[in-house]
């Protein structure tokens, strides 16, 4: 609700120019309501307060329309009050101390609504151009990273030409950083979510065979990136020598969060019987080190049934979690 009323009221602001002769036209649509409904106060009532339906409408002109329009509809409204409604009818002499004294509260309020009200419409204003200046800076920024990885990714092409199976895991490294980025981008800089991370990853793989569950947490950027990277090498290796690596074969990834910290588990079964490996490669480096910097861990099971992988991490008080809360996702087709 409250983001459908500021989608509306950004609307009106890029459609209704401060002082402009839209601003004064909706000041008078202002004016009309508001007169419409002291009408209808005073016909229900005789008694009802006077004035009273020209300050909402006071704040609205000139929230959109700047201290002009506002301005504008206080005096309009004050008029036709004195006018119309403050005995004696059809007539600028007022009989009543009450009247007096309501008309001069009226000024008084007034001139404070329009000067409160133009003052958020030009901070608001200021924060929407900031807000866009940031977004302009983040696509820019993301364009340019592009560039550097293709321009990397070529570099390491002839670089790397005479040895094609380290340069085919940098450059799928690289991918995998790629399409973090394009998440984190999407989501305006904000980071990327657990659940289309691993989306990401398991995607190009075998979609059908790949669950997710559990809660979907927004991570920050840089624990996005590193997520991604170990998601990597975990797909990877269950591609080569896991459980996709035979038609049967599953992944599952279990996500739960509990005082601020995140645990993901991969879990592989119906694959080719595993065990420890002799010496470490830098999979198994890059978990063992990845998430000690976020006062996380890796435990690396090799058990019968498939690769166990149980990951924890500490998660900044800005996390998002979605509030669905647990949910089930099973990938159906490939990513894009």
């Amino acid at each position: 609700m409250g983001s459908s009323v500021d989608a509306v009221l950004s609307y009106l602001r890029r459609l209704i120019s401060p002082g402009s002769v839209r601003a004064y036209a909706f000041a008078l649509i202002c004016f009309c309501a508001a007169t419409l409904i002291e009408v209808g106060m005073l016909w229900l009532d005789e008694g009802a307060a006077k004035l009273i339906a020209y300050l909402p409408a006071v704040a609205f002109a000139a929230l959109l329309g700047g201290i002009g329009p506002g301005s504008f509809v206080a005096v309009l409204g004050g008029l036709t009050a004195w006018f119309a409604f403050m005995p004696p009818a059809y007539s600028f002499e007022l009989h009543r101390h009450g009247d007096q004294i309501s008309l001069f509260t009226y000024g008084v309020i007034s001139v404070f609504v329009v000067w409160i009200a133009d003052y958020f419409r030009r901070l608001s204003k200021r924060l929407e151009d900031e807000e866009r200046l940031r977004e302009i800076a983040v696509q820019e920024l993301a364009h340019r990273l592009k560039n550097k990885i293709a321009t990397i990714q070529a570099i390491i092409s002839v670089q790397l030409r005479d040895n094609p199976q380290v340069r085919n895991g940098i450059l799928d490294r690289l991918n995998a950083l790629t399409a973090t980025d394009q998440l984190i981008e999407n989501a305006n800089g904000q980071g990327a979510y657990v659940r289309d991370i691993t989306s990401t990853e398991l995607g190009p793989y075998v979609g059908s065979r790949a669950i997710i569950l559990g809660a979907n947490v927004l991570l920050p950027p840089k624990y996005a990136l590193t997520l991604a990277l170990i998601i990597h090498e975990l797909a990877t290796n269950a591609a080569k020598y896991g459980s996709l690596s035979v038609p049967e074969g599953r992944v599952s990834v279990r996500s739960t969060i509990s005082d601020r910290v995140l645990s993901l588990e991969w879990r592989e079964n119906g694959g080719p019987l595993v065990s420890e490996p002799t010496r470490s490669g830098f999979g198994l480096k890059l978990l063992s080190r990845a998430l000690s910097q976020f006062g996380g861990a890796v435990e690396t099971l090799f058990e019968p049934t498939g690769l166990v992988c149980k990951m924890k991490l500490t998660l900044p008080d800005d996390a998002t979690i979605n509030p669905g809360g647990n949910n089930v996702g099973r990938l159906s087709a490939p990513a894009v």
